[in-house]
């Protein structure tokens, strides 16, 4: 379309002449006339008409010196050099593996306190007998060795909410981790955050919400908005240590941190960066949250009474996933910059694919082909055979629908193309 448009005249789109001679023609208003100057001047300040000039028409493009092509992609290839984690099951990465691998629960079922309400305890007590879902996966909080400790994320920074304390917490253990926390501005300038976010802080909106309707506007922070923005995550990061590489933000659901790492392993790839700090963050065991997750009945509800057996994704009596929170961010890097450096590589990221359903707004397809083709395009990119993937991490929501709509049950196969994976 862009092709014919730009063809379809032999003078380029800037030029303005006037009609043949033999050609009536009613007299332009004054003010119509002014509109292509002041085109015009806006092409000149946007350096614009030297673009136009080659694309407007075939014979001015042939006449117009050649534009040189864009900067190739890179191509380097990236690896994992640093882990941070905040996680119910505590904090720090090593805390968290340890209790994962000792077979270690972290849900509980839901307290008053976890709700985050204003007001009387009475009030929150009777918030909390309504809500259907009442059992949570949350961070264990306070002063231990593996606990978290807000305040000492905060310091007092009125901008940072739950989920940037979070992000603040896991990138710094990652940074140290990887050995990297560069003071050359050169260095910084080649690393970048790319940290996304689900729903960021639904507790401040409720709160801000009440003092509206109590009246209260003159009180509400000025710090409010910076607090829910998903993109603070990343900002804050940023500002922390310096880095002035590219700052990213992504808000894709349960995708998000998986999106995260990819369009941050991509930025490398493309010389962006040559380190970028990647993960997602989320802090959302609140009233509001709770309440509208269990109206979607994506919440389990028959576990209430035992916690620890409520998160079953892949059992046939499973009624919904369990709210949870925290952070996991990765330090990227090319392997070349690694090397020269000396760090230590925990994996190197192959491949990354995307794709959307294009169904319906929670229910996946019932042949699966939304999952199929992001598994097989980072297949494609990553230049691995199906037979050579050890490991399949599902998405697995625990809800019923995704059961009765799962396109590969357990011990099944996947065959598309050249995707043929064992399901176990």
């Amino acid at each position: 379309m862009r092709k014919q448009a730009l063809s379809a005249t032999a003078r380029p789109l800037y030029r303005l002449s006037p009609p043949p001679a033999s050609v009536s023609h009613t007299a332009t208003p004054p003010r119509q006339r002014a509109a292509p100057r002041r085109m015009m001047r806006f092409l000149r300040r946007a350096r614009l008409l030297p673009l136009l000039r080659g694309l407007s028409s075939t014979s001015a493009a042939e006449a117009a010196p050649s534009l040189p092509p864009p900067r190739p992609s890179a191509g380097r290839r990236v690896v994992v050099t640093g882990l941070g984690a905040v996680t119910p099951l505590g904090r720090g990465v090593g805390r968290t593996w340890d209790r994962l691998v000792s077979g270690g629960c972290a849900v509980r079922a839901l307290a008053a306190e976890d709700l985050r309400l204003p007001g009387d305890a009475a009030a929150t007590g009777r918030t909390l007998e309504q809500l259907p879902s009442r059992v949570v996966a949350a961070v264990p909080r306070g002063k231990g060795e593996a606990e978290f400790d807000e305040e000492e994320w905060a310091k007092g920074n009125k901008s940072v909410s739950g989920f940037i304390a979070y992000a603040l917490c896991a990138a710094d253990e990652a940074l140290r981790d990887a050995n990297w926390l560069p003071m050359e501005d050169e260095k910084k300038e080649r690393t970048g955050v790319s940290i996304g976010g689900g729903i960021g802080s639904i507790s401040d909106i409720l709160d801000a919400s009440q003092m509206i309707i109590e009246n209260r506007l003159r009180r509400l922070s000025p710090y409010f908005i910076p607090k829910i923005l998903i993109n603070m995550a990343s900002g804050h990061v940023s500002m922390r240590y310096g880095f002035q590489g590219p700052n990213h933000a992504a808000v894709t659901a349960c995708a998000t941190g998986a999106h995260s790492i990819g369009d941050a392993t991509r930025m490398i790839q493309f010389g962006d960066a040559d380190v970028m700090v990647a993960g997602g963050t989320e802090s959302s065991i609140d009233a509001l949250s709770i309440a509208g997750f269990s109206r979607l009945r994506a919440l389990t509800t028959k576990y209430n009474s035992l916690p620890e057996a409520a998160s079953r994704p892949f059992d046939c009596g499973r009624d919904g996933f369990v709210i949870g929170e925290g952070c996991g961010v990765m330090v990227l890097e090319a392997l070349d910059h690694a090397k020269e450096r000396g760090a230590k590589i925990y994996a190197e990221i192959r491949g990354y694919g995307m794709s959307g359903d294009a169904h319906h707004i929670t229910q996946p397809q019932n042949d699966g082909r939304g999952a199929i083709l992001a598994m097989k395009r980072a297949l494609d990119q990553s230049g691995l055979h199906a037979n050579e993937i050890d490991y399949l991490n599902a998405h697995a929501t625990s809800t019923p629908l995704a059961y009765l709509s799962d396109p590969v049950p357990s011990g099944t196969m996947i065959k598309t193309g050249t995707l043929d994976l064992n399901y176990n």
